[in-house]
């Protein structure tokens, strides 16, 4: 399936956003995105791009300056994490995205804290996906590897039913076959009908899985396209994927 099979219907639009974590600097510079219903979106670029500030600002992490986020047609530009969790939003942080000290049904069933009579259907579904995680419900997330948390994250994540799943370096200190396995976790999520916003350092697996991707350079979409024509596209490996170029 590709994204000229998708009914084209906006879940997420982002318009124009200017966006820091201190008054008068900003990291994010007029950045404008849109994800369609059913498409894995990815954002790559070089460091210091703001990628991950977008995805902090769009979940009401990083203070909005300018600019609109709107989901579903809902304007929710700034609103804190646990209204958007309850419109439809859903994040995933790089690091510290787990509660060590709860067992896996635990953390799945602290992503459940606002609708908590549905925790056995969503839980159902999200072991459906991640089937390790009924298997291994008791065991606490503290004592899990760093793909085996990343999955917990995901999973407690899904729990509320997100319209759209931002992603922040999903992949970032795993090895490369840990790599493989979340790349094949969030293609498997994205077929189970959420849409995805991800964020990646791994240039070419993350163009390689998304319909469409933006290059971001400071704090503005510099380029656009399907995953296919990115990849290919000699500026953006020149000016925009450095020493991923080779990889690419």
């Amino acid at each position: 399936m590709t994204a000229q099979d998708f009914e084209g219907d906006a879940v997420v639009t982002v318009t124009d956003l200017v966006a820091g974590y201190l008054p008068g600097v900003n990291i994010l510079n007029g950045c404008s995105i849109e994800a369609r219903r059913g498409e894995l979106i990815g954002i790559i670029g070089p460091n210091g791009a703001g990628k991950s500030t977008l995805l902090k600002a769009m979940f009401g992490l990083v203070k909005v300056h300018s600019g609109t986020v709107t989901v579903r047609g809902q304007d929710l530009t700034g609103l804190k994490a646990n209204k958007l969790v309850s419109r439809g939003v859903g994040f995933v942080p790089q690091t510290n995205n787990v509660f060590p000290s709860l067992t896996i049904e635990e953390n799945l069933q602290m992503g459940m804290y606002q609708r908590p009579k549905r925790f056995r259907e969503r839980f159902e579904f999200v072991t459906d996906l991640f089937p390790e995680l009924a298997k291994r419900r008791a065991q606490r997330a503290g004592s899990l590897s760093g793909g085996e948390r990343q999955m917990v994250a995901m999973g407690r994540a899904l729990m509320m039913e997100p319209a759209v799943l931002l992603l922040d370096e999903p992949s970032a200190g795993l090895s490369p076959v840990k790599q493989d396995e979340t790349f094949l976790r969030v293609h498997e999520i994205n077929r189970a009908g959420v849409s995805v916003i991800m964020v990646e350092q791994n240039a070419r697996r993350c163009l390689q899985i998304c319909d469409r991707a933006y290059v971001l350079d400071q704090g503005r979409d510099a380029y656009t396209g399907t995953g296919r024509e990115l990849m290919k596209d000699p500026k953006v490996i020149q000016l925009y994927l450095g020493t991923l170029a080779d990889a690419v």
